[in-house]
């Protein structure tokens, strides 16, 4: 035997069609309450316009053809969604969540019928949808800085001006003087070697045929073998240290934004005793990241993010906990530490919370351990380059 289908009525408030016959599911109206209310604004009208003997059985009248009217009502939906449409069609209650109001439209459901709460999460869910993430509007006002000797980050604290790392766009004095070390070291003990094979050439043309000779044919191809390796690398050094060397022009300095665009800087200027550096860009149409208000203290386990360019990767955000304050022994300095990853290329770019706002610039990592990396305190840049609090 076929199932008999649901009984369909209509709510008289709101016209939701629904299978309950109790409250309606998208206004929340009480039908049996309704339904009494109706006949107590009948029984009214029937008192004041008749006698009192007669309000009684005009008030039965009345709610016999209540009923009547309600019945008929509820007989024609019913062939019309059940056997008009030979399907049983049950309305699902709307779910009150901004995301089935804002991306679904029930045709059952009149506009009425939204709550003045809900409209209003829409609105707002709406608004924050423009405004973006907290997070991504700090990935856009962060931007890749490439020189012909590193690639490193920064970020826009003003209309024009980017902060970054000095070792960034000028390279350390003590690295420099360290490669130079190893270059010219390198350098040397090619010469060595070249030498070496010249001398046991020298030696071989004056020997025997005989098991020494060939074994030092043997060692002069395999030194042969490992300089053509060596030579290569050795070069390549050589040309980077000499263009570490030559004076650095802004033209050597490249900015790319979120948005993939290149610009070059106007100027620069770079602090004497800080890892830090402020690049003035002119041409360029910034995301400027906000700071946290001046003193803000972090509490251990706050939830922090790096955004840089680490291995060439732009645009990437990663996330850790604030680890605590610590200061260098040497110059007192004051250093952020967090256990956010911060790589090669995530130098200069910004350490920021949960809602986006600058907390510090990353700028080193301890390779002896994991889960060490440090930042320099925002305030302190605002200090460095006096800019406005």
């Amino acid at each position: 035997m076929a199932k008999k289908a649901p009984v369909i009525i209509s709510c008289p408030k709101c016209f939701h069609q629904q299978a309950s016959h109790e409250e309606c599911e998208a206004c929340g109206l009480l039908f049996g309450k309704f339904e009494r209310l109706q006949e107590r604004k009948q029984e009214q009208l029937t008192d004041h316009k008749d006698p009192k003997p007669q309000s009684i059985s005009m008030g039965l009248g009345s709610r016999l053809a209540s009923a009547c009217i309600l019945v008929l009502v509820t007989a024609a939906l019913t062939y019309y969604f059940a056997g008009g449409n030979k399907q049983n069609i049950v309305a699902k209650p709307v779910s009150p969540s901004i995301g089935d109001v804002a991306e679904k439209k029930t045709p059952s459901l009149p506009p009425q019928a939204v709550p003045p709460s809900t409209q209003q999460a829409v609105r707002a869910a709406d608004s924050a949808v423009n405004r973006g993430n907290p997070i991504e509007n700090a990935r856009n006002g962060t931007v890749s800085i490439e020189t012909p000797w590193v690639k490193g980050s920064g970020f826009f604290i003003t209309e024009t001006a980017i902060v970054t790392n000095k070792h960034v766009v000028a390279p350390d004095r003590s690295q420099l003087d360290e490669m130079r070390h190893k270059v010219e070291t390198g350098r040397k003990l090619i010469n060595l070697e070249q030498e070496k094979i010249a001398d046991m050439r020298r030696r071989l043309r004056q020997m025997e045929d005989g098991p020494s000779r060939r074994q030092l044919i043997i060692i002069i191809q395999e030194s042969e073998k490992g300089l053509a390796k060596i030579l290569p690398v050795q070069e390549g050094e050589e040309a980077r240290l000499k263009e570490k060397e030559r004076p650095v022009s802004t033209s050597d300095i490249k900015i790319i934004m979120a948005d993939g665009s290149e610009h070059t800087i106007q100027s620069s200027q770079v602090s004497s005793e800080r890892d830090l550096a402020l690049l003035k860009v002119y041409s360029a149409k910034p995301t400027v990241l906000q700071r946290v208000p001046k003193n803000k203290m972090l509490h251990q386990g706050d939830k922090v993010y790096a955004i840089g360019n680490p291995a060439g990767l732009r645009n990437t955000v990663t996330s850790g906990i604030f680890s605590g304050y610590r200061q260098l022994k040497d110059t007192n300095e004051v250093y952020i530490q967090t256990d956010t990853p911060i790589n090669p290329g995530n130098s200069g770019g910004p350490l920021i919370d949960e809602r986006g706002l600058v907390i510090g610039v990353n700028t080193i990592k301890l390779t002896q351990s994991e889960g060490l990396g440090f930042a320099i305190p925002i305030q302190t840049v605002f200090e460095e380059f006096s800019l406005s609090q």
